[in-house]
C-alpha cells in the first residue's frame, strides 16, 4: 500500500470510535475502516491489541488462494466482503444470519478471524489476518485517548461536584428564609462529597463486570478527543516533532497528568508565549543586523582619530544588538 493510502487509512480510522463486539462468541473491542478495495483494523480484548492493513493487491492474491474457482474483480468480491464484515465490526452483528460464520483462531500471539459467507450462490471464504499491534500504535489509538478520557471525566466530575455544593448552599439560604417544599418526595439529603466517593468505590466491581462496554457517549468523546488532538497537531509548527504534541506535563491544580491536547486555557497561553519567543528569537538571530548611525550630539562629541598619514578617521559605526546575543 502507498504512503498516501496508509495515511488515509489511518486519518480515516483515528476519527472512528471504539465499539463493542462480539466476533465468533468472543468480546472484542474493535476498529474497522473498509475503502472501495482497502481496509484497515484494529481488534483488543484488553490483554492485547491486533492489527492488519490491507490493499487492492493483497486483497485480490488472498481471495486467490482462499477461493480457488474465484473469478469475480477485486470490487466485486470486496463489496460482498464489506457488506458481510462491516457490521460485525461495527457493533450490528450479522451473526444472526446463518449464511454467515465467524472464527477466532489464535497462533503464537496473532489472531486470525475466519470469515464463510455466500456470494450468490457461491461459497466465499476470507481471513483477517491479524497481528500484534505497535506501542506506537496502541498508544496513539487507545492509550492516549483513554487517559486524555479520564482526565477530562475527572474535571468533569469536580464541576458537577462543585455546583451540587453550591446548591445545596442556595437551597439553605431559602430554607433559613421560611422557603418550604411543595412535595416531599423531591426533598434530597445534602450532598456528601466523601460519603459519595466510598459508596462508587464499593461498587466498582460490579461497575467493571462488561469492562469493554463503550456506550455511545463515551465514544462521542473519544471521538472530540481525537479529533481534538490532531487539529493541535495540525497547527503546530514543522519543526516541532509528533513526540513533543503527544507529551505529558504536570497539571498545577491536580496531582495527575494532563495531556497537551486537553490543557487548561492558561497552560496553552503560557506555551503559546513561550512558543512566540522562542520564535521571534529564532527570527532575530536570522536576519541581517541592521547598523544604526550615531546621533549627531553623540558624533560631535567624538573627536577624530589622526592617522600617521594626516588622514583622520572617525570611529567605526558600531552594530545594533538585539535581546539575546
Amino acid at each position: 500500500m502507498s504512503m498516501e493510502n496508509t495515511g488515509h487509512a489511518e486519518g480515516a480510522l483515528s476519527t472512528l470510535p471504539w465499539v463493542h463486539v462480539n466476533v465468533g462468541g468472543s468480546k472484542l473491542l474493535a476498529k474497522a475502516w473498509f475503502g472501495d478495495t482497502e481496509y484497515r483494523l484494529l481488534l483488543s480484548d484488553l490483554s492485547s491489541v491486533w492489527e492488519e492493513e490491507m490493499s487492492r493487491n493483497d486483497i485480490k492474491s488472498r481471495a486467490q488462494v482462499l477461493n480457488k474457482r474465484l473469478r469475480a474483480p477485486v470490487h466485486a468480491f470486496f463489496a460482498h466482503l464489506r457488506s458481510v464484515a462491516w457490521p460485525c465490526f461495527s457493533r450490528q452483528s450479522s451473526e444472526q444470519n446463518t449464511s454467515i460464520q465467524f472464527r477466532l483462531v489464535h497462533h503464537e500471539g496473532h489472531l486470525t478471524v475466519k470469515l464463510k459467507s455466500e456470494m450468490g450462490d457461491v461459497p466465499f471464504y476470507w481471513e483477517f489476518h491479524c497481528s500484534p499491534a505497535s506501542v506506537a500504535l496502541v498508544s496513539r489509538e487507545l492509550v492516549s485517548p483513554l487517559l486524555s478520557m479520564t482526565q477530562v471525566l475527572h474535571r468533569h466530575v469536580g464541576e458537577l461536584t462543585s455546583l451540587l455544593l453550591k446548591k445545596d448552599a442556595e437551597i439553605q439560604d431559602y430554607k433559613e428564609n421560611g422557603a418550604v417544599l411543595s412535595r416531599g418526595r423531591l426533598q434530597t439529603e445534602p450532598f456528601d462529597e466523601e460519603i459519595y466517593r466510598k459508596n462508587f468505590i464499593q461498587r466498582l466491581p460490579q461497575m467493571l463486570q462488561d469492562s469493554l462496554e463503550f456506550d455511545s457517549e463515551l465514544q462521542e468523546l473519544y471521538v472530540s478527543i481525537r479529533d481534538a488532538r490532531n487539529t493541535q497537531k495540525r497547527k503546530r509548527s514543522p519543526e516541532y516533532s509528533s513526540a513533543s504534541v503527544d507529551s505529558f506535563i504536570p497539571d498545577q491544580d491536580q496531582t495527575s497528568c494532563v495531556p497537551t491536547g486537553m490543557r487548561p486555557a492558561s497552560f496553552r497561553s503560557d506555551a503559546n508565549r513561550i512558543m512566540q519567543q522562542a520564535e521571534d528569537t529564532q527570527s532575530a538571530n536570522t536576519k541581517e543586523t541592521v547598523r544604526l548611525p550615531l546621533p549627531v550630539s553623540a558624533a560631535s562629541a567624538v573627536p577624530p582619530v589622526v592617522t600617521p598619514a594626516g588622514r583622520s578617521d572617525m570611529p567605526k559605526k558600531t552594530k545594533a544588538t538585539g535581546l539575546f546575543q
